[in-house]
């Protein structure tokens, strides 16, 4: 029964990669799988260390290199308050570095100016710069570069 023994160091290599979240014994374990198939299949020691060692090194020199690169990459798509960044929006009270109003994605939202000396008129559009809180953090359309 060396499939099952297969199992149990695919079992140990997994709850190791539960532990240390690396990939590494992940990729293992998978490959403890794959010699277990084939000793199950009823392929002696020698094919099922090299299926071993094919698979281990297919996972770690091929698939744990693109996952690593794939888990550092931002986001493409923003949530919550990240997504009005960046965003347009219509004063509908005058902005100043400490108070005022405006309308964000169909929503009344408080805002102030990023520039301190600014005072944003009436009907004047802006740009989301940041969001700290329930306010927005706006910028003049006609004064961005």
């Amino acid at each position: 029964m060396p499939w099952f023994v297969w199992l149990l160091a695919a079992a140990a290599l997994g709850a190791a990669e539960f532990f240390t979240l690396t990939l590494v014994f992940g990729l293992l374990a998978g490959a403890a799988l794959v010699a277990a198939v084939v000793a199950g299949v009823g392929i002696g020691l020698l094919g099922q260390l090299v299926a071993l060692a094919a698979a281990a090194a297919a996972g770690l020199f091929i698939v744990r290199p693109v996952a690593l690169r794939h888990m550092a990459q931002q986001p493409l798509t923003r949530e919550g308050s990240d997504a009005l960044i960046g965003k347009r929006a219509e004063v509908m009270q005058e902005v100043t570095a400490t108070r005022g109003l405006i309308k964000l994605s169909g929503e009344e939202w408080s805002a102030r100016a990023l520039d301190e000396s600014l005072v944003i008129p009436v009907g004047a559009l802006v740009d989301v710069m940041e969001i700290e809180g329930a306010t927005a953090i706006v910028y003049p359309r006609e004064l961005l570069p």
